[in-house]
């Protein structure tokens, strides 16, 4: 059986967070050696969740910089797809408006996904883990 993106991406995503569905705002995941995952919970309705997933860096002005910066919806039907992707250089995002989805940006679209399942892969493989929100 083939599986499509959205759904590979929706398992990786709960593989990475299996407590997604609990997480009321925020949540933030570690790895020895690499930068924290962010995870901000935007919006909820009876379909779908939209999350935001992101690092921070310390910019020499002290200002925390988000650098990937995703946003992300995950369909409770068991898909995930990127809507946004914001980094140094730009802003990118898939629909002209991610509510209506009438008007879609079809190479972005790709462009997003892709770069989103290789994240999510990436981020499995470094052993990233939910961590309480007081831990240090």
């Amino acid at each position: 059986m083939k599986t499509d993106i959205y759904t590979a991406m929706h398992r990786k995503l709960l593989r990475l967070i299996p407590n997604l569905a609990d997480i009321r705002e925020h949540a933030k995941l570690k790895a020895n050696g690499y930068m924290d995952l962010n995870v901000d919970i935007l919006y909820k309705t009876e379909k779908y969740t939209r999350i935001a997933l992101s690092h921070y860096y310390k910019h020499p002005s002290g200002d925390m910089i988000a650098d990937p910066d995703m946003e992300v919806r995950i369909w409770n039907y068991g898909a995930v797809e990127a809507l946004s992707y914001q980094d140094a250089f730009g802003y990118r995002r898939v629909y002209e408006d991610a509510e209506d989805g009438t008007v879609v940006y079809p190479v972005v679209k790709k462009s997003l996904n892709s770069f989103l399942n290789t994240w999510l892969s990436n981020l499995i493989e470094q052993g990233h883990t939910v961590v309480e929100k007081d831990a240090p």
